[in-house]
């Protein structure tokens, strides 16, 4: 695959679970994206897929040239609580092999699009250890404002994680009414 030209996007199914599975399993045991210490399974992976779906947000896969799942990515409410209705969490993970081809950034973009579309006003990024520069470049890349700094609120891999907390008005954002 040469970039993300050749990634087809689409919204995901439960047929896509075990891809998926596959995918932040990596995540979970090589990097600090995740603050998981161990990676779920696939009946959790699709308890939350459905979760997603159940609710109306996007859960979006790529799809690399050949057909296979290589990235995908969903919206999840950023707080339980009614007055945060308005605000949505990203989650965006990239096969190892996919990575740096544009995949999260076609991914990422789908995904706010689908979101301002159904009247979601802000999305926050959640994004573990303060030197993931990947993806701090690529929320940066995309319009999101660094807002907030956790210092070592995780522990994973032998040290202390920071959280990096970013956001991004949808649509029109807090400037007019929902």
């Amino acid at each position: 695959m040469s970039g993300a030209a050749a990634a087809t996007l689409r919204a995901a199914t439960p047929a896509d679970i075990p891809a998926i599975a596959r995918i932040y399993a990596h995540h979970v045991i090589t990097g600090l994206a995740s603050f998981e210490e161990v990676p779920p399974s696939e009946e959790e992976i699709g308890r939350r897929y459905a979760e997603v779906q159940g609710q109306g947000l996007p859960w979006i896969v790529a799809l690399d040239g050949g057909g296979a799942v290589c990235g995908y990515a969903y919206a999840a409410p950023y707080r339980p609580r009614a007055a945060y209705r308005f605000t949505l969490e990203d989650s965006i993970y990239v096969a190892e092999a996919a990575m740096r081809r544009g995949i999260g950034r076609a991914l990422l973009t789908q995904l706010m699009a689908e979101c301002a579309a159904a009247n979601y006003r802000q999305i926050v990024a959640v994004i573990g250890d303060s030197a993931n520069t990947a993806s701090v470049g690529l929320h940066e890349r995309l319009g999101f404002r660094r807002v907030g700094l956790l210092p070592a609120v995780g522990f994973k891999h032998g040290r202390w994680v920071d959280i990096i907390l970013m956001q991004r008005d949808l649509g029109d954002g807090a400037a007019t009414m929902p």
